[in-house]
């Protein structure tokens, strides 16, 4: 290993969070829960990334307002009691080993197909309904809908704070709801929750403003946002620095702690004429700790995986260059740790030969 991969492994420490070292398990959905519940198999598949050092354990995403967010029975949901009472059992076997986790919480809005999840029969939800060649061709959440899903994440939130969660995390990327009200090709609105980049915040920011409301000050928010969306690999949500530093201004307003900067390739730079990743980008402009992610410690993209390509475990020579200059204080590793429990230690100890492969067999056997 490099000289500085001591770095990964110096600890984090803030206002509201300090952890073991700067690794993060970035959330990977797995649908090992059969009807939303989480069940001991869940407890004990965290626990082993917490056991293997891990300095912060973000979950799967765990869906909020179950009955419409999402398209699949065993994904983890966060509303019922059945489900709460999980989540506790996996919370007091990460902290049995001494690590800390966070929920992700998670509504799919019209990404979750027609006819799926729980409740087929229901209709999907999304800032301008489905939308089709610029149009609207579903009709779009009335304010009702809006300010029921906002009281949802706040809700969850603070279910997650008194079952001793360390923090939240909100999903606002890849193309879901959250995501959906941000990006102008899904978010054709003429009220304040749509138009321009600064209005299009606003259903993001009212549910931090919410959370934070009904968690405290000292209880940490980390907020992931992506440019890229499962629809569309090549989108861009801004384009320029300066429209980053608008859609970051807001949600730092808000009460945002932690920002989580999804990518596909760390090691790529976000905008010409500097090395700066989004992450970099995000945690100069914003001044909050920044996690970065996409494949870390593997050499090719989760999409590939589909189409029968594996992803070997590889060096991390350029992530350890941009860790060194300063451009974020966290490191997300995805798809590393769900092959691999103890990816962790081997990093610390240079033992690459023995990291196993993340393959499509792998994702039938997560444990």
């Amino acid at each position: 290993m490099p000289k500085n991969s001591d770095l990964l492994f110096k600890p984090f420490e803030s206002e509201k969070l300090n952890l073991s070292n700067r690794i993060v398990m970035a959330p990977m959905t797995r649908s090992f829960s059969p009807g939303g519940i989480p069940g001991e198999d869940v407890a004990a598949y965290y626990r082993k990334r917490a056991e293997s050092d891990v300095g912060l354990i973000v979950t799967e995403g765990t869906t909020v307002d179950y009955d419409v967010s999402t398209n699949d029975a065993n994904v983890p949901e966060f509303v019922s009691d059945e489900a709460i009472a999980g989540w506790k059992r996996v919370v007091e076997e990460v902290h049995a080993v001494g690590g800390k986790i966070a929920p992700q919480l998670w509504h799919m809005g019209m990404g979750r197909g027609k006819g799926t999840g729980p409740t087929p029969e229901r209709p999907s939800i999304g800032p301008s309904g489905f939308v089709a060649a610029g149009k609207k061709v579903t009709e779009p959440m009335t304010v009702e809908q809006i300010e029921d899903v906002i009281a949802k994440f706040a809700a969850a939130a603070e279910k997650a704070k008194k079952i001793g969660f360390d923090a939240i995390e909100i999903h606002g990327a890849h193309g879901y709801l959250v995501d959906q009200f941000f990006w102008e090709g899904t978010n054709l609105r003429d009220d304040k929750y749509g138009g321009s980049l600064l209005k299009r915040t606003r259903f993001a920011v009212e549910i931090v403003k919410a959370i934070r409301e009904k968690v405290g000050e000292e209880f940490p928010i980390i907020f992931r946002f992506s440019q890229w969306k499962l629809q569309d690999y090549e989108a861009k949500l801004v384009n320029t620095e300066d429209e980053l530093s608008q859609f970051l201004a807001p949600l730092v307003e808000a009460g945002v702690d932690i920002f989580h900067a999804s990518t596909r390739r760390y090691w790529l730079p976000e905008f010409e004429g500097s090395p700066l990743n989004l992450a970099g980008w995000t945690q100069k402009l914003s001044g909050k700790p920044t996690i970065t992610v996409g494949c870390v410690g593997l050499d090719d993209e989760f999409i590939k995986v589909f189409s029968g390509h594996g992803a070997d475990a590889t060096n991390i020579d350029p992530l350890l260059e941009q860790v060194e200059r300063g451009d974020y204080e966290l490191v997300g590793v995805g798809r590393a740790l769900l092959s691999d429990h103890d990816w962790v230690v081997k990093m610390r100890e240079g033992r690459f030969s023995d990291m196993t492969p993340f393959t499509k067999e792998v994702l039938g056997t997560l444990e």
